[in-house]
């Protein structure tokens, strides 16, 4: 009996919660409604067979609970039953995927005038690329991944030297056109998810994933990555802007292009700006970004503001100076020594001498504590 009315409490309290939910989803901000439709279904058929079974089992734990003198007829077989049973089930299952498939078929589909738009994870940040003037996309390979080329857009193929870039977190759609969007990783396993869109989709490595929206109305949305893709993942964060056509044209004409970022720079003095924007740069495609602040706050890692010349505790109780020394054999080696309060979990980066240095100079360039101090205090009041 007790069973019984633990299982009622349960179904009871699950409507309940369901009808009273605060947690609902995020507004709608795209064409995807049927999104929302189809797992309103799929809420509705799993709801019901949740509360007709345990209703079925409750009332099966009071109608047949044991009694003295009483004992059950053995039944071994009820074919009318099983076949009610099969049935029943085939109905109900064919009901909760069809829905489902029919709209994945028209998520995969994308219309023929859809703007393109290519978005490459990489732990633990995302890019994106646009077609150039000839509306093809460059080919890629593995083999040309680099710092200054993270897409790996292969420096032979005429259609890529027009692509457009963004090296940053985020992108810009036209409001109201729409938008296939392609893609692919370097490394691990991640899912591009904007909530507002209803649009998300595996990106496997190796393999180029697609789906397509229409934003509707206009924003600044974030896009998550939805599978756990490392220690970073809670940090591989981007924003999608959905503006007028206008100002979405005017920030798209300002984009750079694969072979403008491929010229070279002139040479500059050791130790000058350059080396330092090269080592912004290279915090950027690598992807210390995701683990390392630069505002003084905390995150997976030490943040790089006034980390120059501070004392840091190891975990094993020593402490080291924080200096070019120290770092070029962290960053070379990040096992061979812990943080105090931080997780050893930096991966080991491939890293020229010269980008090493120009990464040196650039955590350099981000102040130390003693500068730091003397910069507050001259500061007006």
């Amino acid at each position: 009996m007790t069973m019984a009315v633990a299982l009622l409490l349960i179904v009871a309290g699950s409507v309940l919660f369901h009808v009273f939910n605060p947690w609902w989803t995020t507004p709608l901000a795209s064409n995807w409604k049927l999104m929302d439709d189809t797992l309103g279904i799929t809420l509705a058929i799993t709801g019901i067979f949740f509360i007709v079974i345990n209703l079925f089992i409750a009332y099966m734990l009071v109608r047949f609970r044991h009694r003295a003198g009483h004992r059950a007829a053995h039944e071994p077989e009820n074919r009318k039953l099983e076949r009610w049973l099969i049935g029943g089930t085939t109905v109900a299952i064919m009901a909760l995927l069809a829905p489902g498939l029919l709209v994945y078929a028209n998520y995969v589909r994308e219309p023929r005038d859809a703007l393109v738009l290519e978005v490459l994870g990489q732990q633990w940040q995302w890019r994106f690329r646009f077609p150039g003037g000839d509306g093809k996309l460059g080919a890629t390979d593995a083999r040309f991944v680099s710092a200054t080329n993270p897409f790996g857009i292969d420096p032979a193929d005429r259609a890529g030297q027009d692509d457009l870039l963004i090296a940053g977190d985020e992108v810009h759609l036209p409001l109201g056109k729409p938008v296939l969007v392609l893609m692919r990783s370097n490394d691990v396993l991640h899912d591009f998810f904007v909530p507002n869109f209803r649009a998300r989709m595996n990106i496997v490595p190796g393999q180029v994933s697609r789906f397509w929206f229409t934003p509707t109305v206009a924003g600044r949305y974030e896009a998550l990555c939805a599978q756990l893709c490392g220690v970073g993942h809670s940090n591989m964060r981007g924003y999608v802007v959905v503006e007028d056509p206008a100002s979405y044209k005017a920030w798209h004409a300002a984009l750079p292009t694969f072979a403008k970022s491929q010229a070279k720079a002139p040479e500059a003095p050791a130790g000058g700006d350059a080396r330092v924007r090269q080592g912004h740069a290279l915090a950027d495609s690598k992807g210390c970004v995701a683990c390392h602040t630069i505002d003084g706050s905390p995150r997976v890692g030490p943040t790089w503001k006034g980390l120059y010349g501070k004392t840091e505790t190891m975990a094993d109780g020593s402490t080291a100076l924080v200096d070019e020394a120290f770092l070029r054999s962290f960053i070379r080696d990040p096992q061979a020594r812990h943080v105090k309060g931080f997780p050893p979990v930096m991966p080991k980066v491939e890293l020229t001498e010269e980008e090493l240095a120009a990464l040196v100079a650039y955590i350099q360039s981000l102040g130390s504590p003693p500068a730091q101090a003397a910069a507050e205090q001259r500061a007006p009041r």
